[in-house]
């Protein structure tokens, strides 16, 4: 399987902002949900935003009011705005989609199948 491709990490001062990307043209025509993730070293990969295939989002309380999960059809992406970033937000982020389309909060709690597909991660630092 081919991996997805997020750009967008890189290093901020806290308070600051980040959009990641996910392209996912290889999907174009098909429905799907998606949805960020994020690790760090020693610690299970958690769900940070889900949108599914119905247009319901649904996110991690510790980002709520912070961080918006949207998609461009026309450019073949999905994004992660990220704003007010803290310190603890620091962690590689993964992109991901559901090619069966589940429920955004069936997806933030995190699958592990052959529907689902995933990027190489991308990493995000925030600086105190």
């Amino acid at each position: 399987q081919i991996p997805l491709v997020e750009s967008g990490g890189g290093s901020v001062q806290a308070g600051g902002s980040l959009k990641l990307a996910c392209g996912v043209s290889r999907y174009r025509g098909r429905d799907y949900s998606m949805g960020w993730f994020r690790q760090t070293p020693g610690k299970e990969r958690e769900g940070v935003a889900a949108l599914d295939m119905y247009g319901t989002t649904t996110y991690a309380e510790s980002v709520k009011g912070r961080f918006t999960i949207s998609k461009d059809n026309d450019k073949d992406e999905f994004y992660l705005q990220m704003n007010g970033l803290k310190p603890e937000d620091t962690a590689t982020y993964y992109c991901a989609l559901d090619l069966l389309g589940r429920y955004a909060r069936l997806l933030l709690a995190g699958i592990e199948d052959s529907h689902m597909r995933w990027g190489r991660g991308t990493q995000v630092t925030v600086l105190s």
